[in-house]
């Protein structure tokens, strides 16, 4: 852990957010996270344009359960990229393993959501040994090519999303508050989100993702090829009925790769499901976990 530590920024919730603050120094980036509770490792992977902020409620409830781990991928939230560092999702995979392997983390539970899927899914095909559960969000973790996907990858990871994002900060702005459903976020809380993108230039981490939904294809296909040695262990599916992104297909995939799997299914919920329904994922997650302590 780097003795240099960073002063909080003013637009982090002290409230909402009350824990410790924790960085490590791997491959050139500075690497924000929070590790509360006690416990089997809960590691929480978060997507586009968020960061740890978001599974505050599942760190806050959670943590008497779980050593809940929350990581920020450089140029997210807390987390400082090192030079030439190009904000792909391979990268982040690369610095997301080193992270794990440095904490010598066993037993994990991986949550993930958004991007954190193929982030997530690319360490646990890598590490297998290390990982012993999953729960699974609205994600994916191979190659997609569906007239959809192709339109908003080549859209917003164009020319066109270079000036949305860069300019108008359209994935802050726009996309978070359109993919809550449930509820309408507060002022600190999009001020949470806005936080760790001032400027043009440190909006760029948020324009490479979705130019990588298809420029990722052999990166995407390498998991894809690693997830059937994966398929043994249980998952949670935590699945949401109003994003636009991932819908029913995805969620039969996830369901045919874990055969040990729950479905719960988030109604009315949107593409960030851990602000849509949080109160219903923590509940969900403890069952499951009472379900399979009964088993044994």
């Amino acid at each position: 852990m780097s003795e240099d530590i960073p002063e909080v920024p003013s637009w982090v919730p002290r409230d909402s957010y009350p824990f410790e603050h924790r960085y490590l120094d791997l491959a050139g980036a500075r690497v924000h996270y929070v590790d509360e509770g006690v416990g089997p490792p809960l590691l929480l992977l978060h997507g586009n344009p968020t960061w740890s902020f978001l599974y505050r409620e599942l760190i806050t409830h959670l943590r008497g359960q779980f050593r809940c781990i929350a990581v920020d991928y450089p140029g997210f939230g807390l987390s400082r990229p090192g030079p030439e560092y190009g904000f792909t999702p391979a990268e982040h995979a690369a610095v997301v393993e080193r992270f794990v392997t440095e904490l010598d983390l066993s037993g994990v539970t991986l949550m993930v959501q958004d991007w954190g899927g193929p982030i997530g899914f690319a360490v646990a095909t890598r590490q297998p040994d290390r990982f012993s559960a999953f729960v699974i969000g609205n994600t994916w973790a191979w190659p997609k090519s569906d007239p959809g996907t192709q339109v908003f990858s080549r859209t917003l990871g164009g020319p066109i999303g270079r000036y949305l994002i860069l300019r108008r900060n359209f994935f802050v702005e726009r996309l978070i508050p359109l993919g809550v459903r449930r509820r309408t976020l507060s002022t600190p809380v999009m001020d949470a989100y806005r936080g760790p993108f001032p400027t043009p230039e440190s909006r760029h981490p948020m324009h490479v993702f979705p130019r990588e939904i298809l420029g990722s294809r052999p990166f995407l296909a390498e998991i894809e090829r690693g997830l059937p040695t994966l398929g043994d262990r249980p998952a949670l599916l935590v699945w949401p009925t109003k994003d636009v992104a991932f819908r029913d297909a995805e969620r039969r995939r996830w369901e045919r790769t874990f055969p040990n799997h729950r479905t719960v299914i988030l109604e009315g919920a949107g593409h960030y499901i851990q602000e849509d329904a949080p109160e219903q994922i923590i509940a969900a997650i403890r069952e499951w976990v009472a379900r399979r302590a009964d088993e044994d």
